[in-house]
Parts: C-alpha cells; structure tokens; sequence
C-alpha cells in the first residue's frame, strides 16, 4: 500500500512536488514512520520506480512474446506502453514524472534504460529505410507516447488506439 500510494501521488503530482508528509497522509501514517521504512523520499522513489519498470517491462514482454512480425511486435509493445502510463493504477506515470534528468539517482538511470533497452531491440528488428537513425526514431516514440499522460482524457480514445495511430504515423516501409 505505501509503494501504491506514493506512485499515485508522484504520478499524479509529480516528484518535486510530493513531500513525504503527503505519502505519510495518504497512507495514514505519521512521517516519522515512513523514515522508518524509507530513508529519504530519493530512495522511495527508487523503490517505486524500480516497481514500475518492473511492471511495465512484464507487460510489454508479456505483449510481445507471441508475435514474430516486428512492426506487429513494436505495435504490441506500444500498446502495453500506454496502457500501463494511462492506467487508473497510474504507476507507469512514474516513469515519466522523475526529478529533472541531471538529478536522476544511478539507480534510476539503470532501471530507466533497462527499459528502454526493451524497445531498442524491438526497432533494431525491424527494416527500416536506410539513413533512419534508431536511437532518434525510439526516443520521438517514447517521447510521443509519454507526452500522453498530459492531454489524455479516458472519455476519448483509448490508449490501445493511441499507440496504433502514433506508430502508423511514424512507420515507413
């Protein structure tokens, strides 16, 4: 419940702005005894970041494993991407509301290319025009797709038509 709450509130709030009162409130808790468990808020967030790749590097693998097709793969993989961001339970958004890049723990850093080294792979397996650079093409895709959480409404699209839309805008064969 403590790891729930506190990726609710920097989902929602942000890291910069959710001090460690706010996720003692939520839980119920005084703030004493969240220091208790969790040294600092940096090492909370670690610990709920670490979750959240978890999580999100389960369901993408999990969207994958069936499909040989590389654009239907990446296509699949998107698909697990906005739907664990845009999810009510909201701990993907974790992996997007962090402390500014420069003030990213080493553990963060890890984890965060852990994950992204899931769709590096996934692009590098599928046939490209030559001169498009990889690393360009899967940073403007996760950055579209995280860019989401910002202007997604539930009573719209769904996250699943998102992705597709997003990758056929961008997919050149």
């Amino acid at each position: 419940m403590l790891i729930s709450e506190a990726a609710r509130l920097f989902g929602n709030k942000g890291y910069e702005n959710t001090s460690m009162r706010d996720i003692a409130a939520a839980v119920g808790i005084l703030p004493g005894s969240l220091y208790h468990h969790f040294s600092s808020k940096e090492e909370l967030f670690v610990a709920v970041y670490s979750f959240a790749v978890s999580q999100s590097v389960d369901a993408v693998k999990t969207a994958i494993k069936t499909r040989p097709d590389p654009w239907v793969r990446l296509e699949a993989a998107c698909i697990a991407h906005m739907q664990g961001l845009l999810d009510k339970n909201r701990f993907a958004a974790v992996l997007v509301t962090h402390p500014s890049a420069s003030g990213l723990p080493e553990q963060v850093v890890t984890l965060r290319d852990s994950y992204e080294a899931v769709f590096k792979d996934l692009i590098a397996e599928l046939p490209l025009p030559a001169g498009i650079d990889q690393r360009i093409f899967r940073l403007g895709l996760l950055g579209a797709m995280n860019w989401a959480i910002t202007w997604y409404r539930p009573c719209g699209e769904t996250p699943a038509s998102i992705a597709r839309k997003l990758l056929s805008a961008t997919r050149r064969e």
